[in-house]
């Protein structure tokens, strides 16, 4: 007897309709899978046959194929485990049929319980577009499953459970769609930062147009309390944003039932010892997202900069122009988003005091140049504000009255978001950052004094084409931070100010 058993799977990030064809025929005992199944796949046979039989049913005998359609794609993962079983118990006559519009995705013990899988999000999207109603998911992953609206969600917790509800005997309850709030993360906050009102302004204006930023200064200055304050004044996720980086966290499995969305934008933050696999993704056969990609929609911090190994550092260059990477590998190739905002830290120096008013650097200019040179130009053109933090003058640290909260910086954050909103519709970028060049041409013109003083600059510090439009896009930011409508010049000063740092002087 032959069933079929709709199912999803996974492909990169995304989900696409299997169907699990399950025949049953006479002869010698046998249980295969084919469909171009990976390992994982193939040894679904023992834990089907285990979950069988200690649920009380009886294992058929004779020669039981399992297809795994379309047979010309690549299947991986746990997921199949669940409508193979039921393929398998409907083929024998041991359960009921289900509907047409069902579909049916887990993982399971040998006991018979349902474990959760990987991807469960981005599988869910793909059955509301392959038209299912019905989706049998393990317990720990309805939730996830629930926000991709317009499904039915059962979560399903042991396969006793599930054939109770397919006999009518036990129905089971839909999962309710998950409607967490906004998750409080305690995140800390810019009123405990000393000083350094420069860098904080810095900061603002990059989160409110999702700018690149570079912070460099001595040890101690607090580069890296700066940067991990970032996060408390970014704007919020909208739906669209959360369902999109959702999708790779779960693909990696950093998702939960508690906490099945991001409600927060991600703030990465990987060692300076990362390889150029783990910051770009990839691995073999199927490549997986790396940092870049898990900062989607987020912030990547890069601390101690030049520290990480140039390859490292180089295949950040296309990402931050087109906001997504492409890996290639012998079994697959993948396109992963990865549309971030970059941070950075660095000391001028190796040992970090160059510059200080001690006097305590103990490098030649020679090592200074060669320490700052590991950065690359192309790098460096990308990065949108330059700020120097300077050491903290004693009358800062003791000065203990609390400074601007973060939720006051926030507003005004969120106040110039919505102007850009506002200005480029729905279907425009989603920032000033991201502005292409016929955003830059209505929204970026300057006047007669402001092309005065953009000329100056782009001959005095030698400016190529990528730093000007860079320039222009800070220049707005700065504008809408302002409420002002046109770019008046002292908006550009600004921003040619925060593009020019004494340290990458010639």
């Amino acid at each position: 007897m032959l069933y079929k058993v709709r199912s999803l799977g996974l492909q990169g990030l995304y989900g696409y309709e299997v169907t699990a064809e399950c025949d049953l025929a006479s002869g010698l005992p046998a249980f295969d899978i084919v469909g171009l199944p990976d390992t994982a796949v193939k040894e679904a046979r023992e834990r089907v046959r285990a979950a069988v039989k200690n649920s009380g049913y009886t294992f058929p005998l004779g020669r039981i194929t399992v297809n795994l359609a379309p047979a010309n794609l690549r299947k991986s993962g746990t997921v199949y485990d669940l409508p193979i079983l039921v393929g398998v118990l409907v083929a024998s006559g041991q359960l009921e049929a289900t509907e047409e519009d069902c579909a049916f995705v887990g993982e399971l013990s040998l006991s018979g319980t349902l474990r959760p899988v990987l991807g469960m999000l981005p599988m869910a999207l793909a059955a509301q577009k392959a038209g299912i109603k019905t989706l049998f998911v393990p317990a720990d992953s309805a939730p996830e499953a629930t926000l991709a609206q317009g499904l039915t969600v059962y979560p399903v917790e042991t396969v006793d459970q599930l054939a109770a509800h397919l006999s009518g005997k036990a129905p089971l309850s839909p999962a309710p769609s998950w409607s967490g709030q906004e998750e409080d993360l305690s995140l800390p906050d810019f009123s405990e930062v000393r000083g350094q009102e420069q860098v904080k302004r810095a900061l603002e204006i990059a989160a409110a147009g999702g700018h690149n930023a570079a912070m460099i200064g001595p040890p101690g200055s607090g580069k890296s309390m700066l940067a991990r304050r970032l996060p408390s004044i970014l704007p919020p996720l909208s739906r669209e944003e959360a369902l999109a980086s959702t999708q790779i966290h779960s693909v990696m499995g950093l998702t939960t039932k508690d906490r099945p969305l991001l409600t927060h934008r991600p703030f990465r933050s990987p060692h300076h010892t990362i390889s150029s696999v783990g910051m770009a993704g990839g691995g073999n056969p199927y490549p997986k997202p790396g940092e870049i990609s898990l900062a989607h929609n987020g912030v990547l911090f890069l601390d101690e900069l030049p520290e990480f190994h140039k390859d490292v550092l180089e295949v950040l260059r296309q990402p931050l122009e087109e906001g997504q990477i492409s890996l290639v590998r012998s079994a697959a190739a993948e396109t992963y988003p990865s549309r971030f905002m970059l941070v950075c830290a660095m000391n001028p120096c190796k040992c970090g005091w160059y510059g200080h008013p001690s006097g305590r650097c103990r490098c030649s200019p020679g090592e200074v140049k060669r320490y700052l040179g590991k950065l690359s130009g192309p790098l460096l053109d990308r990065i949108d504000l330059f700020a120097e933090v300077p050491p903290l003058e004693f009358e800062n640290l003791s000065d203990r009255s609390p400074g601007e909260s973060s939720a006051a910086i926030r507003a005004r954050v969120v106040k110039a978001r919505d102007i850009q909103r506002q200005r480029f519709g729905p279907q425009g970028p989603s920032c000033n950052a991201h502005m292409g060049q016929e955003e830059l041409r209505r929204f970026c013109a300057l006047d007669q004094e402001g092309q005065t003083l953009m000329k100056g600059a782009y001959t005095h510090m030698g400016l190529t084409a990528r730093s000007y439009d860079r320039i222009l896009r800070v220049a707005r930011t700065i504008a809408d931070l302002d409420g002002s409508e046109a770019i008046a010049p002292h908006h550009l000063a600004e921003a040619i100010q925060y593009r020019e740092s004494a340290y990458f002087q010639p």
